[in-house]
Order: C-alpha cells, then structure tokens, then sequence
C-alpha cells in the first residue's frame, strides 16, 4: 500500500499545469531558439553544398557571414513568434498549446522547405530566393515540374524536409513539456494555477512586443530596417550571400512583385530633361539624327559610313544558352569546353567584353532581337502587357525592307510567351519542338537535341536562298538543366569540375553542335553573302564571383562571321557592350538609313576613344543595377549607395572594390538615368517606331 500511494504521489506531481506568463516566455523563447538553430543549420548546408566556390576565402569571413545571418534569422523568428507574443494577453490562448504547436511546426516547416530548396537554386542562380521563384511557378507547370524532376535530387529533398518537419514537431513538443508548470493533480488531466492578473500580462506584453520590434528591425540605428545590403561587410560575394536568410529574400520578393504600386519599377530619381539628355549624350553618335525629339527619347536615323558596311544581304543570328565566356577558350579560359567555337573565333570579329543583359533566356531574347534593356519590373517582358508595343529591333527593322524570317527552337514557343512576342514584333515563320521528325534526340522536358536544331536551321537557310533576303533566328537549348543529352555522346564528357561537370559537357556539347552547322552552311552560296552573329543568351556562376554582380552570369562572347569583316575590323574587338548593341550594329554593316530607337549603338562606328558601356541586371524581382565601362562596374542596389570595382575578364578574373573615385558620381548619374528614362519610354510606349510615329 505504501508503494501504491507513493507512485501515486508521483503520478500526481508531474501532471501539466496551465502555463503561466514566466513558463509562457519561456516556451516563446525555447521555440525561437529551435527555429534559430534550424537556420544556423540550413546555413551550414549551403555552404557544404557550395563549397567549391569558397576558394582561398579565410574562415573568420565565413563566420562573419554567419553572425551577420544571425540578425537575419532573428528577424524571421520573430515574425513567426508572433502568435505565441500575443497570446500573453490571454490565459485562454497561453493555454492553447496544441495550435501554438501546430502554428509553428507549420510555418517552419515551410520555411525548412525554403531553405532545402535554395541549395540547388544558390548553386543555379548564385542568389538566395528571389522573385524567380514566382515567374517558373507562374510558367507551364508540366515542363517546370519536368524540369525540377530530372534536373535536381527532388525525392531526396522531399525526404530530408519529411524528416527534418517531424524532428521539428518532435521539438516543439519537447519544449511545451519542458516549459509547462508541474504540481499536484486538481482534477481533469490538466491542472491550474493562479495566473498573473490582467494588467501584469499587459505590462510583460509591452516589454516583449519593444524587444520584437527591435529584433524585427535587426539593428538600433534610425532609420530604415536592416536590409540585405547590410551583410555586404566582406570581399567575398558567397560569404555575403550566405548572411542573408532565403525565406526573408522571398518574402520581399513577393511584396515587390504583387503590390499594387508595382515597387520593384524603377522610380525617376533625377529631373526629367536632365535624365534624357544624360541618356542622348550616351547614345547618339555623330551619325545619328535625333528625330521626334519632343516625343521619344532616343529616336534617331543612322546612317552608317559607307566604308564600314558588308557585302552581305542575310542576317543569321544564334542565340547560344548559358555560353558562358569564363569557359570559353577563345576568351582565355583552359578546359577545352568550346574547341569547335574557339576555331570558330578565328575566322570572325570576336568582341571579347560583351555581356548580356541580364541573367535569363527571356532578357536574352528580347535585349538581343529587339534591343531593349532589361529594366527593374520588365524583366519579363515578353510576359507583360508592356511587352505587346512594338519595339524597334531586328524583326521590325528587316521587316520594313521586306526580309523574309524564321526562328527555329528547340521547345516549345509558348514558353515565355516567345510565338506572342516575336509574331507582334513582326517574325511570321516559327518551328519549335512539335514540328521536328524523327529527331536524334528529345527529351521529355524542353525538346529536341541542339544538332537536331541546327540541322533543321540548315534545312532552312537552304530553302530561302535565292527567294530574296533573309534573317533568321537559331537558339539552342540543351545547355540547360537537366542537361539532357544524346546517347552515344559526341564530345568527351567532362570530369574535373565537381559540381560543374554536367552544366560544362552539355556546354561541350552545344560548342559541337556549332561547329558542325558551321562546317555545313560554309559550303552553302548564302554563306558567302550572310552575316552571322553567334553570342550567349547569359552565362552562369562558376567558383569565382567577380563582384556581388557576379559578372560570369553576365560576360558572354559575341561572335561576328561575315565576308571581308576582319579586313575591315580585324580579329578581335575590346569594346565593351551588351545585347543590346546587336541590332545597331547588325544594321550598321548592311547599310543605308535606319530610323530605329534601339538602347544601345553600332559598336564598330563609335568615336574615337569611346571604349563602350553596358546596363545589366540580374533576373529576380530586386532593383540591383549595374553600368559596365572598360574595366570598372558600378553596382547600385535598391535604397543603398553604389559600390564601385575594377574588374577583370579572360584568364585571370576577379574584382576590386575602388573606394573615393573622382567619377562615381557621374557614373551613377549615367545609370540611373538610363534606366530613368527607358522605364518612362516603355510605359509611354514611346520606345519603338512606326512609320516615324510613335506607336
């Protein structure tokens, strides 16, 4: 009997009590603390996982980094302890336990989800989450549900993240049991006590709803919160990136890209006139003739030396995806990646510092065939109901002089809108995937083999020649994840590079491609007459991050093949520009009068001593610009001030951060008023022509 009435006692003595305020802040804070260890943690394995691109970068950077992300996560914490600080103004909701449970295994577990997703999309993009995210969701669900199965790890994801929710429930749990009140059993399952009276609640409320609001703020100066600028405080791109907290990243992207004033547009900063004039002194050259200057900011005629143009007739433009310029050997890069284009290079005028526009295909199309910038909020704009105003590039321009088109594509042309886009912009003849037969090789996600478009390409060109001029647009597509490719394999598949290999052998394989369309069309008659012109859409991250632009993502190289084009421009060209620049200076080597409102210039008839400049920006919804010169980059962040780098391309890249320069400001001045006054240009839809009106 005595043993009974002491387990008895015992029994009584762990019964659960009503939690009071001091266990009730003590459970808030044992859960924040789970959730900031689960984001420690989530940081850990972003950098196992990308620790090719730590490099030579000293630890005490890397912890740096960590204690910056610290503040991150604490404000994330706090945002998901909101329920939890609230309930302190009820004993009836402190009670409520199990819905505080559910609430935060709930959201955490999303947020683990975030942070598991975000390692394969760091290693892609070389950004934490952004509003990327949003336009693949928005695309055709089955070829990006395709894409994400083939191309990543997605069942081991699904498992670790079921795992790491259930280790969270079980952690929650734990802290409810550690946390919660114990005494002698008063009836039900549960016991009570005597809570604190109203007005003591109120009182610890207050306190801990001051100290949210700072933790949210993530810092004590007035002011603006932290912002992702603020873990910018290493030289290390990567260290940098991994202070930021994805989820939070998300969160803002989301807030930009769906609010009703459309934030994430770009907003005049500058007066008007001042912006337009600034962006005319960039543009015009002295063969240019400003025309309806009182409606249009750029509108010109050019007319382009007589002794710069080309016997040629026909314009042939391919579009290579992720032809990075740090793995092409023409370019100074070792690897053997791009042998068939580095011969290539040599028969040709190969412009050595160009990049793209931005960091997408879509940028890539739209800056290269209608030469237009991507512009913070337009990124998509092929998407957007902007993107139906015709814009004055390739198809609009060949089109008034009654050239005959085509555009062959791997995919599928309703992706990204392509057929909406280029049809309006004046393109008619479209083959895309469904109109191949018996291909060498399609996969289930974007289509068929990059040899199966150039053939078809080839196929063509043959059939339009001697029927009058032509332009074409050939775009390739197998350098892209999942990086399917054909069986036997044509090129040797390479090795050496970790994480790099499959992204770097489809890249072998598409230089392949290349090469034998070349070997063909240079025994086709049209090719004697034909300009082409062979760049990347964009490039793609590798180990090394020049500047937090990331400049390999952007430095593509632009290739031009023309009879008599090294006789009069020699071999190589050191000029910087961007895809932007293609169109004029396409139409600069046919020659005769152009009316054109194009964003950038005919590279091969500046003034002397102009080496150039390029307006680039990343995909995502964010505002980052940034102004390339010869060797510098001017990089100027949404609400922060610009960071100015010298920077280096070819065989030894890499970036330097330049403090006190006598010309920031005017630099910054160019940047934003080019974009100042772009942006102002496609919302008026005064950015294209038609018959010399606007549209």
């Amino acid at each position: 009997m005595a043993n009974s009435d002491a387990l008895s006692q015992q029994r009584s003595s762990n019964r659960l009590l009503q939690p009071t305020v001091k266990s009730h802040l003590a459970y808030t804070l044992l859960c924040a603390l789970v959730m900031m260890v689960m984001f420690s943690l989530l940081r850990v394995a972003l950098l196992i996982y990308n620790r090719e691109m730590i490099l030579d970068t000293p630890a005490s950077t890397f912890l740096e980094a960590f204690a910056n992300g610290l503040r991150f996560d604490l404000r994330l914490v706090v945002y998901l302890s909101v329920p939890l600080v609230l309930a302190m103004l009820s004993a009836r909701a402190m009670a409520a336990r199990g819905l505080l449970r559910l609430w935060l295994t709930v959201t955490s577990s999303i947020a683990l989800f975030l942070g598991l997703m975000e390692m394969d999309f760091y290693r892609e993009f070389h950004q934490r989450l952004n509003g990327l995210v949003f336009q693949y969701v928005k695309e055709d669900p089955k070829t990006v549900m395709s894409m994400l199965w083939y191309g990543f790890p997605v069942v081991r994801y699904l498992l670790a993240w079921v795992v790491g929710a259930w280790i969270l429930s079980l952690a929650f749990k734990w802290a409810d049991r550690a946390t919660r009140p114990r005494g002698p059993f008063s009836g039900g399952n549960v016991g009570t006590r005597q809570v604190a009276p109203w007005y003591a609640r109120i009182a610890v409320f207050v306190v801990c709803l001051l100290i949210c609001v700072v933790a949210a703020r993530g810092t004590l100066r007035q002011g603006p919160p932290m912002r992702w600028g603020d873990v910018y405080t290493t030289e290390s791109n990567f260290a940098n990136q991994l202070g930021l907290n994805g989820t939070l990243q998300l969160m803002a992207a989301a807030k930009d890209r769906f609010s009703e004033d459309r934030t994430n547009i770009w907003k005049a900063s500058l007066p008007q006139p001042l912006a337009q004039q600034t962006v005319r002194d960039m543009l015009l050259v002295p063969n240019d003739k400003l025309v309806d200057g009182d409606i249009a900011a750029v509108r010109r005629n050019y007319t382009p030396d007589a002794d710069k143009t080309l016997p040629i007739k026909n314009v042939v433009v391919i579009l290579m995806e992720s032809f990075a310029g740090h793995s092409v050997g023409a370019l100074g890069r070792p690897g053997e990646i791009t042998p068939y284009f580095d011969k290539l290079s040599k028969q040709g005028l190969l412009f050595d510092r160009f990049f793209s526009n931005g960091t997408h295909t879509h940028q890539g199309m739209f800056a290269t065939m209608a030469c237009f910038p991507n512009l913070p909020g337009f990124e998509y704009l092929m998407q957007t109901p902007e993107g139906s105003h015709k814009l004055s590039g390739l198809p609009q321009l060949l089109s008034a002089r009654q050239y005959d088109d085509v555009y062959v594509y791997n995919g599928d042309f309703a992706w990204d809108n392509q057929s909406g886009f280029f049809s309006n912009q004046g393109m008619t003849n479209f083959i895309g995937r469904n109109d191949f037969v018996n291909p060498v090789f399609s996969d289930p996600t974007w289509g068929v083999s990059d040899q199966d478009m150039f053939n078809r390409g080839l196929e063509e060109l043959k059939a339009r020649e001697g029927k009058g001029p032509f332009y074409a647009l050939l775009q390739t597509l197998s350098n892209h994840t999942p990086y399917a490719l054909p069986t036997p394999l044509p090129v040797e598949k390479v090795t050496d590079r970790g994480s790099l290999n499959e992204h770097l052998t489809a890249m072998r394989y598409s230089d392949w491609a290349l090469g034998q369309f070349f070997e063909k069309a240079s025994k086709e008659p049209y090719f004697k007459e034909t300009l082409f012109v062979v760049v990347g859409d964009h490039g793609f991250g590798n180990e090394q991050q020049i500047t937090e632009m990331d400049l390999g993502r952007f430095n593509v190289p632009m290739l031009m093949i023309a009879p008599g084009i090294q006789e009069k421009f020699g071999q190589r060209d050191h000029t910087v520009g961007t895809q932007i620049d293609i169109v004029p200076t396409i139409m600069g080597r046919l020659g005769g009068d152009v009316l054109h409102q194009c964003w950038g210039r005919d590279l091969l008839n500046l003034p002397e001593g102009d080496k150039g400049f390029g307006v680039v920006k990343p995909s995502g919804s964010d505002q980052t610009v940034a102004l390339l010169t010869a060797d510098r980059v001017l990089v100027l962040p949404k609400e922060m001030p610009p960071r100015l780098y010298k920077y280096e391309l070819g065989a030894t890249p890499g970036g330097e951060l330049i403090s006190g320069a006598a010309d920031e400001a005017q630099l910054k001045q160019k940047l934003e008023s080019f974009l100042q006054t772009a942006t102002k240009s496609l919302i008026d839809n005064t950015a294209g022509v038609v018959n010399g009106k606007p549209d």
